[in-house]
């Protein structure tokens, strides 16, 4: 039985990982209100977020009873794991559940936390001389990740199987931050496929237009 739907509200920003969180949210018509937090731009946001989330960062998400979630990946996966019936991931037992975890925990780690050093590699020390290096370097390891996840999945339709996830809304939303779409492309053929499945998902076109538009120029 899925879990009663109440207010959501999330700390998020157009073009970021609050995305997939936003899209789940709306395909399960659970209420929310998103509060725009540009915390890698804007100090003041970073202070909006910070009584929920000590990093700063989002998403940062609101449950209904008050309690705090973070990370992306947790907050698709409970999603989920709440509304058993709407096919967003496979429940407990499911032959697919060690997929799901294993792929979304990956999204997470291997790549989408790159992005954070990516933002600015003075986070962890380098030099202003050698920041375009790293750069370099860190959208060849994002790309190398795409490509062995790639190799490892043979998706029938979506990454799991016949019905879309939130596993699927994950690598569609992460898979346009640098080192960009067409590198994406070239890297990961199958899930290149998925990803441009849900981009024309007709229930998420209006919501797309809003929170990550396909804007002249978008795949890079």
């Amino acid at each position: 039985m899925d879990t009663p739907v109440g207010q959501w509200t999330i700390y998020g920003a157009a073009c970021s990982g609050s995305v997939p969180i936003e899209a789940a949210l709306l395909l399960l018509q659970i209420p929310y209100t998103v509060i725009e937090a540009v915390t890698w731009a804007e100090p003041e946001a970073q202070a909006r977020v910070a009584p929920f989330n000590p990093l700063r960062q989002v998403p940062t998400a609101i449950l209904p009873g008050g309690d705090v979630m973070t990370e992306s990946a947790a907050i698709l996966i409970a999603l989920a794991d709440a509304h058993p019936g709407s096919g967003l991931g496979p429940a407990l037992y499911d032959p697919a559940r060690a997929a799901f975890l294993r792929w979304m925990s990956y999204v997470s780690s291997a790549i989408y936390s790159l992005h954070w050093i990516l933002a600015d590699p003075e986070r962890i020390a380098v030099p202003a001389d050698a920041k375009e290096t790293v750069t370099g370097a860190l959208y060849q390891r994002i790309e190398t990740c795409w490509r062995l996840m790639d190799q490892a999945l043979e998706p029938p339709q979506y990454i799991l199987g016949p019905v879309l996830t939130v596993l699927d809304l994950y690598v569609a939303v992460v898979s346009r931050f640098g080192p960009w779409r067409r590198r994406f492309y070239a890297a990961a053929p199958k899930l290149a496929q998925v990803a441009r499945r849900v981009d024309a998902d007709p229930r998420l076109a209006a919501f797309w237009a809003r929170r990550y538009p396909f804007e002249e120029g978008w795949e890079g």
